[in-house]
């Protein structure tokens, strides 16, 4: 349906759509057949398209997606100058981009195309595209004058010709020129000749004769149309004049004359001569001219009127006239004339070099390129013809590239063989293009193509194994040694940095002893070194490249340490002792170099360091001793005599052969005698030296610091928590004496005895939130209530415990004996905040101080702590009769006894040596009968009889007994 749409606008615009229709159908033809040619396709289009127009979309017709012709940077290469056909890209659209003129691209040529390579990178790929142009009808044809003037002898017979000036039409095929019309025709007719060119030959034929008295002048229209749809036309307009006489025309010799020249023929060469031969008397007058000849070749060739010769006028250019074809008339004196042709055939001639043009080319290659990669690719152009335009392309030998030929003069370099930056980092490719021609000529390309790096040599160290040598003792980060590495490669790839190789030594690892600088290759010591325990070892280095992967070598250092005389000699023998003496015997017979002992000792160095030198340090003029040089050998150099002592001291001195030397001294006893009582009673007041090790006695002095320093601290410690206790109980009494006490006291009952009380009691503090309930205990003769503090439960309770320990019971406080109303110390109502202790002698118990002391005031009974009035023997025994009554009221009541109306027996209790009589307390039993009722409890025992002062005599030996 789009196809038959298309068709039928063109129809509506008339005849010429029907040319565009069948133009559109055969660009569809050309394109399928040209999908099926490898590396070539072919449109086909009208001329005189508007710039813009779609001539194709390559992009389907080629198989190719629109983005690889973006990412190939698709682009057309032609070989002429004007560009009319463009690429878009976006769409893979080959677009019109500048209007064509058939007539002016092509001239007389009927075929006509334009052809350019539409080129891609990444790969790189080739497509050849050539554009048929079709012609069309625009061009009308022309006369080359609106008028011609002709004259005819009157005497000319019927069939005599007049040749007239031929229409130009530019347009080929069909559209050219095609006939030709005369108006009128009483006298003459057309005869119109097809040429082997094609085109046509117009003359009038003389049909009747003339009559120049009846008529002088013929006016004729002549009338030219081509085959065009719609037909255009030419018309011209004919004045042939009569004239009189001469009834014989010139005749050329040939009806066609050929001639070649070469291009570039010298100016004056004689091409041609025509010749014509008139039948009249005056045939010597005939003149020769050019007939409708063109620019080109009014600028080329010239004729000689007289002579008839074609001579060379200007440069000939075969690549752009390969051909011309000249009409040339002959004319006598009697205006007839006679036409013949010329052509000139034009013989080429290798005046072109051959053009090299670079249409892709990457100025860099990786060196591991595979061969057979494409560097560049370039075409090579000679307008020459035949064997000058014939080309070879080769470059310089010894290369690792060549030269391939793709497409007819198209040319790729690739590689040939392996490449090696390393060898060779860049190459200048000279291309030389040579045409067959003789001679021959030749042009060159250079390119400068450079070689990219691979990472593909490994560091190498200048030697295979480096020694190095350090003095022991060092301080650390000494500078060792250091060691280099070479790279071949470029850049990144040859960046070396270095390493070194995990490894132990001794049990520690290598990086503890040596460190590296990673850059610089230069090796540090990272410790100090002892060659009496480390005399050398072995680690590896490894040197690593930048590169991706990245590439390694090892080379092995060979590390020695050399020693220095840091080892003073040590004595082996004789062993230095310092509890006893060791003296060595020399009996006075001893002849001379007697051996008395030798000195044994060695130093832990080596070489001349070790090596030990012996001799005394004190030597007098009669000494009776020497001392070996070399072996230590102490011996006597002369006889004893009766001056010599008995007791001699030496002073050996050991001395190695370092630089500084160090030494050890040894000291021998040597006794002269000559039996073993003499040397044991010199010896007896030998005073022994003792040395002490003074690292002994340091440690010893800072031991016993540090432990009197941690005592110092404990004893204050101690202080300290015993002080803030101290301080706490003093608060506790202060805030205790400010609270009203309210002292309780069992009941006393009617019939004599005491009823056994349970109380609850409510314990707290004033400054204290806490507060808590105590369960039931009994109250009696043993357990009376304490008012000398205050104290929160857990005081209470510790205080309990602590009192429990005591296995003595605290005596009763002696206010007992009197009345409430009588005894010392406030009185009211029961106080709640009290705690309750068991009362032990001051002698038994020394937890408190004495209550005066400590400050109570009257009434309060202090917690322990000796009595001010101690209990006579009778107020012990009346507090044992109280204890009694108390048990068995307790049996014989029972707890639901109510002590209101019981009996007070201490109004009847007589206290034997006191005046005071019990008499019962009516606020006291007013308060009981608010009480709980008691509830009974085991029976306490009855308190101890406290020791008095009087009683605190010392034993008798009777009492002993």
């Amino acid at each position: 349906m789009p196809l038959l749409n298309l068709c039928g606008i063109k129809m509506e615009s008339g005849r010429k759509g029907w040319v565009y229709c069948w133009l559109f159908y055969t660009v569809c033809a050309l394109s399928l057949f040209a999908a099926e040619v490898t590396g070539q396709i072919r449109y086909s289009i009208p001329e005189e398209m508007a710039v813009g127009s779609i001539v194709g979309n390559i992009a389907s017709d080629l198989g190719l997606e629109t983005k690889r012709l973006i990412s190939g940077k698709a682009r057309v290469f032609t070989r002429e100058s004007s560009e009319y056909i463009g690429l878009d890209k976006e769409n893979g659209h080959l677009v019109i981009k500048n209007k064509i003129d058939r007539e002016e691209l092509c001239g007389e040529i009927s075929a006509c195309s334009v052809s350019f390579d539409v080129i891609l990178d990444n790969p790189m790929e080739l497509y050849r595209v050539t554009v048929d142009i079709q012609d069309i009808n625009d061009n009308s044809p022309v006369f080359p004058n609106s008028k011609l003037d002709q004259e005819i002898n009157e005497l000319a017979v019927s069939g005599a010709r007049l040749p007239l000036e031929s229409a130009i039409d530019l347009d080929v095929g069909v559209n050219t020129l095609q006939k030709y019309t005369l108006h009128p025709t009483d006298h003459f007719k057309l005869n119109v000749q097809n040429a082997e060119d094609g085109s046509k030959n117009v003359e009038m034929i003389l049909h009747s004769p003339l009559d120049r008295e009846k008529e002088k002048h013929h006016n004729l229209i002549l009338t030219a149309f081509d085959g065009g749809k719609p037909q255009r036309s030419a018309t011209v307009q004919i004045n042939i004049v009569v004239l009189d006489g001469n009834d014989n025309a010139p005749v050329f010799s040939k009806s066609s004359y050929k001639a070649s020249v070469i291009e570039n023929a010298a100016k004056g060469t004689v091409v041609t001569t025509v010749s014509a031969t008139d039948a009249d008397e005056s045939s010597d007058d005939v003149q020769y001219y050019f007939e409708h000849a063109t620019s080109a070749v009014k600028a080329l060739f010239s004729i000689d009127a007289d002579s008839g010769e074609v001579k060379v006028i200007g440069d000939i250019d075969y690549e752009k006239h390969k051909q011309f074809k000249i009409k040339v008339k002959a004319k006598d004196h009697g205006d007839l004339t006679d036409l013949s042709d010329i052509i000139i055939d034009v013989i080429d001639v290798n005046d072109n070099i051959p053009k090299i043009t670079i249409m892709s080319f990457s100025s860099f290659v990786s060196e591991d390129a595979a061969p057979g990669t494409v560097i560049t690719m370039l075409n090579v152009q000679d307008l020459d013809s035949g064997d000058n335009s014939k080309i070879s392309c080769s470059i310089d030998l010894n290369s690792p590239f060549k030269i391939v030929s793709s497409l007819t003069n198209y040319y790729n370099l690739v590689t040939d063989s392996e490449l090696d930056r390393e060898q060779t980092a860049e190459y200048n490719i000279t291309i030389t293009a040579v045409d067959g021609g003789n001679p021959a000529l030749s042009s060159k390309e250079i390119l400068r193509l450079k070689i990219s790096d691979v990472n593909d040599h490994a560091p190498q160290f200048e030697q295979e194994s480096y020694n190095a040598f350090i003095a022991e003792n060092n301080p650390p980060s000494t500078t060792i040694m250091s060691v280099k590495a070479e790279d071949m490669d470029w850049g990144q790839n040859a960046k070396i940095s270095f390493f070194l190789i995990d490894g132990d030594l001794n049990g520690s690892p290598l990086s503890s002893y040596i460190s590296i600088n990673s850059e610089s290759g230069v090796i540090y010591a990272v410790k100090s070194f002892d060659y009496e325990q480390l005399k050398s070892f072995k680690m590896q280095v490894k040197a690593q490249d930048g590169g991706s992967p990245p590439l390694s070598n090892n080379v092995t250092l060979n590390i020695f340490i050399q020693d220095q005389n840091d080892n003073a000699p040590q004595i082996l023998y004789p062993v230095q002792t310092g509890g006893s003496v060791v003296a060595e015997i020399v009996p006075r017979s001893a002849d001379v170099g007697y051996l008395v002992t030798k000195v044994v000792a060695v130093d832990v160095d080596s070489g001349q360091n070790a090596w030990l030198s012996y001799k005394l340090q004190k030597a007098t003029d009669r000494a009776l001793f020497e001392v070996g040089l070399q072996n230590g050998e102490i011996r006597t150099v002369r006889q004893v005599t009766d001056k010599d002592a008995v007791k001699q001291k030496l002073t050996v001195v050991v001395e190695d052969n370092g630089q500084p030397s160090r030494s050890a001294v040894v000291t021998i006893n040597v006794a002269v005698a000559d039996n073993f009582p003499e040397v044991l009673s010199e010896f007896t007041d030998f005073t022994h030296e003792k040395e002490y090790n003074n690292d002994l006695t340091f440690y010893l002095i800072l031991a016993l610091a540090v432990v009197s320093l941690l005592f110092i601290v404990s004893i204050i410690a101690i202080i300290s928590v015993k002080i803030y206790r101290w301080r706490q109980n003093k608060l506790f009494y202060k805030s205790g004496a400010n609270l009203p006490v309210i002292p309780y006291y069992p009941p006393v009952y009617a019939d004599g005895t005491l009823q056994h009380v349970y109380n609850y009691e409510m314990c707290g503090t004033t400054d204290s939130r806490m507060s808590d309930v105590k369960f039931v205990r009994p109250y009696s003769q043993n357990t009376l209530v304490s008012q000398s503090h205050m104290g929160t439960v857990q005081r209470e309770q510790k205080i309990q415990e602590n009192d429990d320990i005591n296995s003595e019971q605290k005596p009763p406080n002696p206010d007992w004996r009197f009345p409430p109303n009588q005894r010392p110390g406030p009185s009211g109502q029961h106080r709640f905040h009290t705690l309750q202790q068991r009362w032990t002698p001051y002698e038994k118990s020394r937890a408190g101080a004495h209550p005066d002391g400590a400050g109570a005031g009257p009434g309060v009974i202090a917690g322990t702590g000796p009595w001010p009035n101690p209990p006579t023997e009778a107020e012990q025994l009346q507090a044992l009769m109280a204890a009694a009554n108390a048990s068995e009221a307790t049996a014989t009541l029972g707890p639901r006894y109510n002590p209101q109306y019981g009996p007070d027996y201490r109004q009847n209790v007589y206290i034997p040596g006191s005046t005071a009589t019990l008499t019962a307390n009516p606020q006291q039993q007013v308060l009981q009968q608010a009480l709980p009722p008691p509830q009974a409890l085991p029976p306490t025992e009855a308190p101890k009889a406290a020791q008095t002062p009087a009683s605190k005599k010392k034993p008798t030996k009777k009492d002993k007994k």
